[in-house]
């Protein structure tokens, strides 16, 4: 009997199934885009119930195009953003909307927390930087805002901890996501309480789940799950794991000698090592879902979002035209940027639209602009800045250890066969694409995989079921271009400093 692996990703506003046999083949795959509630700004949320019925639906719909037999599914495991939080209560319902990532209500805290001390005295069990989007920071704005919330609390899940636990009824929260939280001591492994109390959150320690590992069985799909979706009741669910692992195992990053990118709402640049690196001038350390491994990774939400937020509001005409052709908005777009030579655009874009890794308040912007630009310039200069975004992260990770062989890329930005290739140009390394779309559902379903028996490593799983597509070289001839416009894009944000600052 042919036996497949299920794996679920739930991004910031897109929900994903990708169903995929042993070597790697996707059989089936079905997405489902939710709605964004913006009630004032900073404030990012999400329907909880809402989320759940978008992966009720995309399982459904895998089960119903595939024709495969639900008993031939023998294991599931999700993937999803990190950070943010999802509030569930003593009956099993949401207390109050999801929150997602780039959410900057509290950061206020951070500024605090920074100028106060807590950082300094946290910092050694944390080995990461506090931001407005995370928990800690989320729950300690509840605290004072809307005490009430925490009253009804019974857990406080990440994303896809939030979706496991729809289908299993079981409360867990899975070791890669939590540990990027600073709700956890990663350095000891556990919760803490001391830490929590450096926070103000003392009392939350109760209501967060035990935790488990990525590849460790943490339940079992119910007959309500069970009639709801098409699964079969009774198929066990791995932990799961941080949507920055699934698509560095997705990619084949199992080791120290790759870095990873992935362009997709955030720019996420990492890498995996033995040890983790004590500097506070990182954006974290998490632990990894290989056992003994650390993820050290520079991040910021200042990718791809940035060209679709373009894109929706400024490309009416070509969106028309790409739906009458039948072809993706982004292939018209790749055609448009072709048509301008890197040496021919001298726009610079700072990619800033839903926050930033330079200043808490600085905004995106143009600059260069004149009237001889044109909508191709300008989104030449889009795709151009958010690699400058990723370049500014890699400069930071590359003083903590030598250069890459390779890049492996995911999201976005790696189904642009023109964006990789500027990505190759301005970082002037090569770039690796890996076989299929959905690499955090890939990722999902190698960890579901090995937590069933299927592989006995995660090398064993990716060396079944990952494929390299291409190798991008970088164009040696544009790296003398590149850099011309790489030092004008930190020098703007030098001199723009100041003025974020009064913002």
């Amino acid at each position: 009997m042919p036996k497949y692996l299920l794996g679920i990703d739930n991004g910031c506003t897109l929900s994903k199934a990708a169903l995929y046999d042993l070597k790697g083949r996707c059989i089936s795959v079905s997405s489902y885009k939710t709605k964004l509630i913006i009630p004032q700004y900073g404030f990012i949320e999400r329907d909880m119930v809402e989320l759940w019925n978008a992966n009720v639906n995309v399982i459904k719909n895998i089960i119903s195009e595939s024709c495969i037999d639900p008993k031939e599914i023998v294991g599931i495991s999700i993937t999803g953003h990190g950070n943010g939080v999802y509030l569930v209560g003593e009956n099993g319902e949401p207390v109050y909307n999801g929150i997602i990532s780039t959410d900057s209500r509290a950061k206020d805290y951070i500024k605090k927390w920074y100028q106060d001390g807590t950082f300094e005295k946290v910092f050694p069990k944390t080995i990461q930087s506090i931001w407005a989007g995370q928990p800690v920071a989320i729950l300690a704005w509840f605290k004072e805002h809307n005490p009430n919330i925490l009253k009804k609390i019974k857990w406080i899940f990440m994303c896809k901890d939030y979706i496991r636990y729809c289908l299993t009824g079981e409360a867990f929260a899975e070791i890669t996501d939590i540990s990027g939280t600073n709700l956890m001591n990663i350095s000891d492994l556990k919760y803490d309480e001391e830490l929590l109390q450096d926070f103000g959150l003392e009392d939350i320690i109760c209501k967060l789940p035990p935790i488990r590992y990525s590849s460790d069985i943490c339940g079992y799909v119910t007959k309500k799950a069970a009639d709801l979706t098409g699964l079969e009741e009774g198929i066990p669910i791995a932990g799961g794991l941080f949507d920055i692992d699934a698509c560095a195992i997705a990619t084949g990053v199992i080791n120290t000698d790759k870095f990873c990118i992935v362009a997709g709402t955030w720019s996420i640049n990492e890498f995996v090592t033995r040890k983790p690196i004590m500097s506070k001038d990182l954006f974290s350390n998490t632990i990894f879902c290989i056992p003994g491994y650390w993820l050290v990774l520079e991040g910021s939400p200042t990718s791809a979002s940035n060209l679709e937020w373009f894109v929706t509001q400024f490309f009416g005409e070509e969106n028309r035209l790409a739906k009458k052709k039948g072809v993706s908005i982004y292939t018209i777009c790749d055609k448009m940027v072709l048509n301008i030579k890197p040496e021919d655009n001298d726009l610079i874009f700072m990619p800033f639209l839903f926050g930033s890794n330079v200043n808490v308040n600085a905004r995106a912007c143009f600059i260069g602009l004149n009237g001889l630009h044109t909508k191709a310039n300008i989104l030449r200069s889009v795709y151009e800045g958010i690699v400058f975004s990723h370049l500014y992260h890699i400069e930071k990770l590359l003083s903590f250890r030598d250069k890459p062989r390779s890049i492996s890329i995911s999201g976005g930005a790696s189904r642009s066969k023109a964006w990789v290739q500027i990505f190759a140009d301005i970082i002037q390394i090569p770039i690796e694409v890996t076989c299929g779309t959905e690499l955090g559902t890939l990722g999902a379903a190698i960890c579901s995989g090995i937590a069933t028996g299927k592989f006995t490593s995660y090398s064993n799983a990716v060396q079944s079921m990952v494929r390299i597509s291409y190798i991008c070289e970088p164009d040696i001839e544009c790296m003398k271009i590149y850099k011309k416009k790489y030092q004008l894009y930190k020098k703007a944000i030098e001199l723009l400093d100041p003025l974020w600052k009064e913002w």
